[in-house]
């Protein structure tokens, strides 16, 4: 691979030196400068380069003071009542162009002097954007370089679910696989994972807490086999989720059920470790909203109360940093300041990111993608939808397929696109609370200078899998 490794060395004007594992930084203006170059190799080669533009932009982000981190003793600090409810930490989900959205986050981020936000994908979207965990969180490290941020990281691993339907066709096999996601996550600088077996939940069962009881068992599960994974220095921070997103909304019964339950059995499958720092509830929302045959969306409502009650609950009862909101983008923006006044610790946002790029891209691009949809998409096609409802649904499937064709983007169709994600980011920053959070961040969160291990970089392809049923 020397050879390779060299060509790669020179993307960046040898600003980078590797000896044997051992990557160092030799010019850091320059290699910020040039280290979108092994993004795109990164995003595109088809080969083990790919893993080394990783792995190298990994250990440099480490050297440079881009640390991969833990969100979770913030959100027990706020548990605690030392940090205070001024902020609503926002999670966002970057499905297309990522590396170019997350340095559009950055530069949001560095004029407010922002740190309490996280970069996310899901289960589900890892197939259909076609980015592996490493690809995506080298993605975002390298744009933290790119716009000169300095500190830790969050990068989450989002709705980490289990299938209902592949659970009840095997269910070991079906936990192995989210198993088998999380090592390679938690390998990638993934250090927050949500785990989700929300979709288990049984509510034709006559008492919420034999409801929640198979929610709760596999979520200490798969939290216990995250505690055994972790690295030295790091506890990860881990979600739970109590109802599936849009269903019916969640209650205090619930939430003490799911956690009574959870408490105990993580109890007895990892004895004194560390739990959840956060809960997922359901409040009215459905991922990516309803959008009427017109185009526009149906207007949502948030029970804002069940947030702030619960979180209550979360915090005083359960030692956690709060409840979070999924399913959020496409609520109005004035209404986003609820989020924080309503003590929610962190809510998820994705449809809206989706919806720019398609509105920002040149319309020859996005018309391509439109009729590539109409074929390769048509049997999600209902009847009586309109185009609208139609490729509002199924747009997001493009995102994988058109990969390379977003990269090959005019430069200037790319800086449209960037400077209406940083506009967008901005209000939501403003709106959030997030300005002066990394005052709360350095005072709370320490993270470890996890070293990457290569052979996680430089390894085969992972194959695909069928996520068609899981949430975004």
């Amino acid at each position: 691979m020397t050879n390779h490794v060299n060509e790669l060395l020179a993307l960046v004007e040898n600003s980078l030196s590797v000896d044997g594992t051992t990557v160092k930084v030799l010019d850091a203006n320059t290699f910020r400068k040039n280290v979108g170059k092994l993004v795109e190799h990164s995003a595109l080669a088809s080969d083990l380069t790919a893993g080394w533009a990783r792995y190298l932009i990994r250990s440099a982000a480490l050297e440079l003071g881009v640390i991969p981190a833990s969100i979770h003793d913030l959100y027990l600090a706020r548990g605690r009542g030392d940090a205070p409810m001024t902020f609503t930490t926002p999670a966002f989900n970057l499905r297309a162009l990522s590396h170019h959205a997350a340095r559009a986050m950055f530069r949001s981020a560095n004029k407010i002097n922002g740190g309490a936000f996280i970069f996310e994908i899901a289960r589900s979207e890892i197939g259909y954007t076609a980015q592996r965990p490493a690809e995506y969180a080298a993605n975002i490290l390298a744009a933290a370089i790119a716009e000169g941020f300095v500190g830790p990281v969050f990068i989450q691993g989002d709705h980490f679910q289990v299938s209902a339907k592949k659970y009840q066709a095997d269910a070991q096999g079906e936990l192995k696989a989210v198993k088998d996601l999380t090592i390679e996550a938690i390998a990638a600088g993934f250090y927050n994972i949500d785990v989700d077996t929300s979709t288990l939940v049984d509510i034709n069962k006559p008492t919420i807490p034999e409801q929640q009881v198979l929610n709760y068992q596999l979520s200490a599960q798969l939290s216990a086999f995250i505690r055994e994974n972790e690295p030295k220095g790091v506890t990860i921070s881990i979600g739970g989720e109590i109802g599936e997103v849009g269903g019916h909304n969640s209650n205090e019964q619930e939430l003490r059920a799911y956690m009574d339950g959870y408490m105990a059995e993580l109890k007895k499958l990892a004895p004194g470790k560390p739990g959840l720092s956060k809960i997922s509830i359901q409040t009215g929302t459905s991922h990516g909203g309803t959008v009427l045959p017109d185009g526009s969306l149906a207007e949502v409502t948030i029970a804002f109360d069940v947030l702030r009650d619960l979180s209550r609950v979360a915090r005083s009862d359960y030692g956690m940093g709060g409840t979070v909101q999924h399913g959020a983008s496409t609520l109005p923006e004035e209404n986003f300041n609820q989020f924080v006044q309503h003590e929610a610790i962190e809510v998820h946002l994705a449809t809206n990111f989706t919806t720019m790029f398609f509105d920002n891209v040149p319309a020859e691009f996005k018309k391509e993608m439109y009729a590539w949809l109409d074929v390769n998409s048509a049997s999600e096609r209902k009847p009586g939808m309109t185009d609208e409802q139609f490729y509002y649904k199924v747009r997001k499937n493009a995102v994988g397929p058109f990969k390379a064709q977003a990269y090959a983007l005019p430069e200037e169709a790319k800086d449209k696109l960037g400077k209406a994600w940083e506009a967008q980011f901005d209000k939501l920053f403003n709106l959030l609370g997030v300005k002066d959070t990394k005052k709360y961040v350095d005072q709370f969160v320490k993270p470890a200078k996890i070293q990457p291990v290569l052979a996680d970089y430089v390894k085969g392809d992972v194959a695909a899998e069928d996520v068609s049923d899981l949430a975004d």
